[in-house]
């Protein structure tokens, strides 16, 4: 099991994989089951066009693209450590269940008391869902589903079981492409996202907990959700029941063409609980021509750490809606540097689309290519200009968004400031600042620590008591100071009293 606990600010959203299935707290949970059970055989159908049929006529569309679902069997070995654990909680046993009677006796004599230390290889028995979408035997499914693969079997509704190949997955989309060699296949039709409307029914076919061509239905919930460990994707949100062994099968709409991937679902328990995401299919048939191409997946970069803008921000910073990725840092030698972009600048549309919330440009960007020239309108000390940006290669690097974890509070500023030492200005990386000694009233409420350094206020950097004094009397409601912890740097609004 792959799990990871976020922030409470996130959630604690967490990442399941490689067939076990845990509890706690709310998670994201990607797909894995026990053993599947047969589903009726049916027919080949090639070049499928969508259903010509009255709205939510889902059993045609069941009966039609059905047999194109199929269900991935997966087997291999994962390195785990002492280290890797369910939040400090209990191991890490990939491939066991917590409840299995053979669980506790790996936990005891195999943990870090037990006759094993350091890293080690444990068996992965992980099974998800895909779908054919070539009659030669060209599959799509999630990247979670094969991650850590030796073997691949995937087996049709006919009861058919075919060896297949991973010809690439893409972690950063959770995309992943299969081949198996057979003809005459039956395929289903690749509809559009963008048509989507929220409120629209939607269709899942998976293998739910193994239980083979499971039928789902639900509403589209919302269009382009950000979630914290997948920002390169725009999710659709629906209420489609989906729960493990669903993950990499298709989500139809109404005319029986795919328009999404069904991924993750957000659980307190590990099982459905009313909210689902799907990756749109644009974003994976973008990713699987590349994987066909090359064997792998590439995606910009454009080199800034951005965070939300909430209200508090938006006054700070003068913009009139709290909407926009708010630049709290922008990395050495990347697109954004050499594109002009700064700290606190409030990036507000990308190629003329508008940037509501960070996760929008994360995802804009992430789906680009290397080398893509880009109009980025940026809002900066009080008015709107735009910078062109050649982006760069996100390697195995991510645009990173900030998560600020601060509360809200109100009366004076309260901070006791001292110009950085030179030595201390070395130690810190950077030319100016002033050193938080002690933190009072407002700042305190929202988060602000002794130790921290004060970079600049609503956008401006700062290098005396003085400055920061006058900057915070020209503000009338709220500022937002950019400080800089442990190597990060985040804004953070304080409201005045």
């Amino acid at each position: 099991m792959h799990k990871r606990l976020l922030t409470p600010s996130q959630l604690v959203l967490a990442l399941l994989t490689a067939g076990v299935i845990g509890g706690g707290g709310a998670m994201l949970v990607y797909g894995q089951h026990a053993h599947a059970a047969a589903a009726p055989a049916a027919t080949a159908a090639a070049a499928p066009t969508p259903v010509a049929a009255a709205p939510n006529d889902f059993p045609q569309i069941t009966q039609r693209y059905g047999p194109a679902v199929v269900n991935i069997s997966v087997s291999g070995m994962h390195k785990v450590s002492d280290d890797d654990d369910d939040g400090g909680s209990q191991p890490n046993w990939p491939g066991f269940d917590p409840n299995d009677p053979f669980f506790e006796f790996f936990r005891r004599f195999q943990g870090p008391n037990g006759g094993y230390a350091g890293p080690r290889s444990t068996p992965v028995h992980a099974q998800g869902s895909g779908f054919i979408i070539s009659a030669d035997g060209l599959i799509l499914t999630n990247a979670h589903v094969v991650r850590d693969a030796k073997e691949v079997t995937v087996k049709l509704t006919d009861r058919r079981e075919f060896d297949a190949k991973v010809l690439g997955a893409d972690p950063k989309t959770d995309v992943a492409v299969l081949r198996i060699k057979a003809r005459d296949l039956p395929t289903v039709p690749l509809g559009s996202a963008r048509d989507l409307k929220v409120g629209e029914w939607v269709l899942a076919i998976g293998s739910p907990f193994g239980f083979e061509n499971s039928v789902t239905a639900g509403v589209v919930s919302a269009k382009g959700r950000s979630l914290p460990d997948d920002s390169f994707v725009p999710f659709i949100q629906t209420d489609v029941a989906v729960n493990p062994g669903n993950s990499g099968g298709p989500l139809f709409n109404t005319r029986g063409e795919v328009v999404g991937i069904n991924s993750q679902i957000y659980s307190r328990t590990g099982g459905y609980q009313g909210l689902s995401f799907a990756i749109p299919i644009e974003v994976a048939a973008k990713v699987k021509d590349q994987i066909v191409a090359t064997g792998h997946a590439s995606h910009a970069r454009l080199g800034v750490t951005v965070q939300e803008v909430n209200q508090t921000l938006a006054e700070s910073f003068g913009l009139d809606r709290p909407e926009g990725a708010l630049v709290s840092s922008v990395m050495a030698g990347s697109a954004a540097e050499k594109a002009g972009l700064k700290s606190g600048d409030v990036i507000r549309k990308y190629n003329g689309q508008p940037i509501v919330a960070s996760g929008d440009l994360t995802a804009m960007v992430g789906q680009a290519l290397p080398g893509e020239k880009v109009t980025l309108s940026v809002w900066r000390q009080g008015k709107s200009e735009e910078l062109q940006a050649k982006l760069g290669d996100a390697s195995d690097k991510t645009t990173q968004v900030a998560q600020d974890s601060h509360g809200k509070g109100q009366g004076r500023l309260g901070l006791a400031l001292r110009p950085l030492q030179p030595q201390e200005r070395r130690e810190a990386g950077v030319s100016g600042g002033l050193l938080i000694e002690d933190v009072a009233g407002a700042a305190a409420m929202a988060g602000v620590q002794s130790g921290d350094v004060l970079l600049a206020v609503n956008g401006t950097p700062v290098r005396s008591v003085e400055q920061v004094r006058a900057l915070v009397a020209k503000s009338d409601k709220s500022v937002a100071l950019l400080i800089e912890r442990d190597g990060d740097k985040i804004f953070v609004p304080v409201r005045l009293g």
